[in-house]
C-alpha cells in the first residue's frame, strides 16, 4: 500500500483509477489472508489453552543429561533451594 500510494493512488475513495485496480485487488486479498491468519492463530490459542493428555516424565529424552533435566515438571517457582553443582 505504501508504494502504491507513492505512485499516486488516493486513499479513502470508493472508486480507484484503472491503473491501480490490479494492485488494489492484490492488497485486498492480502488483507483477507492476514485476517484469516488471525482466526487460525485464535483457534490454535484456544485449543492449546485446554488441558489435554497426561503430564510427561522429567526424563523425556533418552540419554539427556544436563541441569535442565533435573527439575520437576512443571518447574517449581524457586527451581533450586541451593545453587546446583555444575560439572565440566
Amino acid at each position: 500500500m505504501h508504494f502504491v500510494g507513492l505512485a499516486g493512488m488516493p486513499r479513502r475513495i470508493p472508486d480507484y483509477s484503472i491503473q491501480f485496480a490490479d494492485w488494489n485487488q492484490i492488497i485486498s486479498l492480502g488483507g483477507f489472508a492476514f485476517g484469516l491468519s488471525q482466526l487460525i492463530f485464535l483457534a490454535v490459542l484456544i485449543k492449546a489453552s485446554k488441558k489435554q493428555g497426561e503430564p510427561v516424565d522429567n526424563q523425556v529424552w533418552d540419554g539427556a543429561e544436563g541441569l535442565e533435566w533435573t527439575v520437576a515438571s512443571p518447574a517449581p517457582y524457586h527451581t533450586f533451594s541451593t545453587p546446583p553443582k555444575i560439572q565440566d
